[in-house]
């Protein structure tokens, strides 16, 4: 079965060096909190606000062992009227037989009120 794990985080400012910490936070807890081994991951997807183009946070995902030949696409949220600014989504879809109301879905920072419904214990 393929699973998919939610996460998003808030970021301070556009910059190249908040973007990637700050995804690099999320990709930690979200992995850690579920798991997961990069060869259980067919792919992940990951979204910014139009105010964030300083970096590709994928970049983040690069600096975690053995996760080198996982797929990884960047785009763009849509620009929805009065959505959550400075904000940066994953969305892993992973190979495991965890069922979908024990997957850990993690929000950071001013991204907890996206989905609060799902709060997590790993969340700062």
């Amino acid at each position: 079965m393929i699973r998919g794990m939610r996460g998003a985080v808030t970021v301070d400012s556009n910059s190249e060096e908040v973007i990637i910490s700050a995804t690099e936070e999320l990709l930690k807890q979200l992995i850690e909190g579920n798991n997961i081994l990069p060869e259980q991951v067919a792919s992940v997807f990951i979204s910014t606000t139009e105010d964030l183009n300083a970096a590709f946070p994928a970049r983040a995902l690069r600096k975690f062992d053995g996760w080198t030949y996982v797929p990884v696409m960047c785009m763009r949220e849509l620009p929805v009227t009065n959505g959550l600014p400075m904000c940066v989504r994953v969305m892993l879809h992973v190979n495991t037989a965890v069922k979908q109301e024990e997957i850990v879905h993690v929000y950071l920072k001013g991204a907890k009120v996206l989905r609060p419904d799902l709060g997590n214990t790993l969340a700062k």
